[in-house]
């Protein structure tokens, strides 16, 4: 199968699956979700993944019925099922509150409902530049929790690709906080610079990454609140994720932006590759 998917036990081609109309998923988006790679059939730094995916399930008092072990030998198993020919793929999960009739209470004595998925995905070109645009955060104040309830998200993207951008960069007031699907990473005078962790924004592996990366290699790195003035005034924008890995950009808001420190932009996609054995 090219594309694998999984439902409580369930495998079959994800085009094909069946999920119950009575998953509270479907009514109430009561659940969390993560994303992984998967890069020669292997999940790439899972174990941050699930660290996330379980602090969320716990955030919304999901009561998550699998350990970590079950959970890779349930993604093993769909990789197992996918095409052999296919080396690299994306790892979607989510985790709803169950099935139930709709009431805005927790069941009582319910089983929650896994559904997950691969499809094949090749990392892109990390030379390709993006255009950015900027929207007010509207979102709601438990953005650290990776919920499925992403429709401020949703807006956001489209907002962005109705202006010919790649992405929208999200802020509360004066102050940025991350993109729509992305982290928000700016360098100023040789410093990487990214917003803290609160629950405004949410806790991206690749910008935990980013930051180990940084501070093993000695380069200068710092959490902190930035404004709307230095995020156009950077020396260069960059934006992080799972899929996207590192890109930076050349323009926002139709200005141009960024441009003026590649070599370290192009030293920390190297370092990100090399240590997450991404160009083998």
């Amino acid at each position: 199968m090219k594309n694998v998917g999984y439902y409580n036990g369930e495998i079959a081609a994800l085009e094909e699956l069946k999920i119950p109309a009575l998953d509270r998923a479907v009514y109430f988006g009561d659940g969390v979700y993560d994303v992984a790679f998967i890069h020669n059939r292997k999940p790439v730094a899972l174990k941050d993944h699930l660290d996330r995916f379980f602090n969320s399930c716990k955030l919304l008092k999901i009561e998550i019925d699998k350990t970590y072990e079950e959970m890779e030998e349930i993604f093993n198993t769909i990789i197992e099922h996918a095409d052999k020919d296919e080396k690299d793929f994306i790892l979607y999960w989510q985790m709803s509150r169950g099935t139930a009739l709709r009431n805005h209470i927790f069941p009582e004595c319910k089983k929650p409902s896994l559904f997950a998925y691969i499809t094949p995905k090749k990392i892109g070109d990390q030379s390709k530049k993006v255009k950015l645009l900027t929207q007010e955060d509207n979102r709601f104040y438990l953005c650290n929790i990776k919920t499925i309830n992403l429709i401020p998200n949703v807006l956001a993207s489209e907002a962005a690709k109705q202006a010919g951008c790649d992405e929208a960069i999200l802020h509360r007031g004066d102050i940025v906080t991350e993109g729509s699907h992305t982290s928000t990473i700016i360098i100023k005078d040789g410093k990487v610079i990214t917003h803290p962790l609160s629950n405004l924004i949410l806790p991206s592996i690749t910008r935990k990454h980013v930051l180990e990366i940084c501070r093993e290699n000695n380069i200068p790195c710092e959490e902190r609140q930035f404004t709307l003035d230095e995020l156009f005034g950077a020396d260069e924008i960059m934006i992080a994720s799972t899929t996207t890995v590192l890109l930076a950009a050349d323009e926002i808001d139709g200005k141009k932006a960024g441009g003026k420190n590649p070599e370290l932009v192009k030293r920390l996609q190297t370092l990100y590759f090399e240590k997450y054995g991404l160009n083998a």
